[in-house]
């Protein structure tokens, strides 16, 4: 009886074993071909006349404005809601009453559920209207500097509300990995720190803090993979246009974006143009994940159980 149970153990643990291993294997593979399909249908970019491409000077001359500004919002959007993220989790996992936590965790959840076009809509019909007098006012008061210069957009799409409205769609994905984070740091360092002395912020400062760095550089990578490749919410907030160092004036674009809104009627040589830059997205959110990897492994020796 006991040999019989025994073997059933065995050959479930085969049977998940191998799932588990076709479950990693399909992964690779996938992305291996979404790899190989962008490479072959962009080859003839690379390869057709730089008087063929979009702007007439070559892929490179059309691609890289278009990485900047892609670059520009993401940056955008984590200095906006990296701190905030933080600070909302912290408040939740140590400051807030438990009943109360409970229910802002729920809220903070739902908001990383709202589908991306529903911020687009609300930065579109309500937030750029709203910033049209603050960006006059930004370019009259500090016009000398680059990045406020006027005249400033008079319908208020411009990269700086596209960051917003990034920042808003990635504030509850930072804030919700972070809050996790911060609930699993070792109960036994806080209460020790508060035993000798502590504060709640030192206590916080010096046992969850460095607990969760991993986890808090996690989660800002993860919102940076969503701002990097986020679409339709850039889509319907930013009025394209060439690369401009201004934030508040009408310009920039992303490449996201610039693959939903010219995608639809592309063909010939355009069409191959957009793969590529669906490739090089591609491969920044490939490198911005090998990056992330490395920063985590650096500070990996540090966890609840040293």
């Amino acid at each position: 009886m006991k040999s019989g149970r025994t073997g059933t153990g065995r050959a479930g643990d085969k049977v998940f074993s191998g799932a588990a291993l076709g479950a990693g294997v399909l992964i690779v593979v996938v992305l291996f071909a979404v790899a190989l399909f962008l490479v072959i249908q962009a080859l003839p970019t690379f390869s057709a006349n730089p008087a063929d491409i979009t702007g007439g000077r070559g892929f490179f001359s059309y691609i890289l404005p278009i990485v900047i500004g892609t670059l520009i919002a993401a940056a955008i959007a984590l200095v906006i809601a990296t701190p905030i993220g933080i600070a909302v989790a912290l408040y939740i996992s140590h400051y807030a009453p438990r009943s109360m936590a409970r229910g802002l965790g729920y809220v903070v959840d739902l908001l990383a559920a709202i589908p991306s076009v529903i911020y687009g809509a609300w930065g579109a019909t309500f937030l750029a209207s709203q910033l049209k007098a603050p960006y006059q006012w930004l370019a009259d008061n500090l016009g000398w500097i680059p990045i406020f210069g006027g005249p400033a957009s008079g319908t208020g799409k411009t990269i700086l509300t596209a960051g917003i409205v990034l920042a808003v769609m990635v504030l509850p994905i930072i804030a919700s990995l972070t809050r996790e984070i911060f609930l699993q740091a070792p109960m036994l360092h806080q209460e020790a720190a508060l035993a000798l002395g502590a504060t709640r912020w030192e206590m916080i400062r010096m046992a969850v803090l460095p607990f969760a760095r991993g986890g808090i550089i996690s989660a800002v990578m993860l919102g940076l993979g969503r701002a990097l490749g986020e679409t339709m919410a850039v889509a319907l907030v930013l009025s394209s246009g060439p690369l401009i160092a201004s934030l508040i004036r009408s310009g920039n674009q992303t490449i996201a974006a610039e693959i939903a809104l010219d995608f639809p009627e592309a063909f010939g040589l355009r069409l191959n143009e957009l793969i590529a830059a669906g490739l090089v997205l591609f491969l920044i959110t490939l490198l911005v994940n090998m990056v992330a990897r490395w920063i985590i492994s650096r500070h990996k020796e540090f966890s609840g159980a040293n």
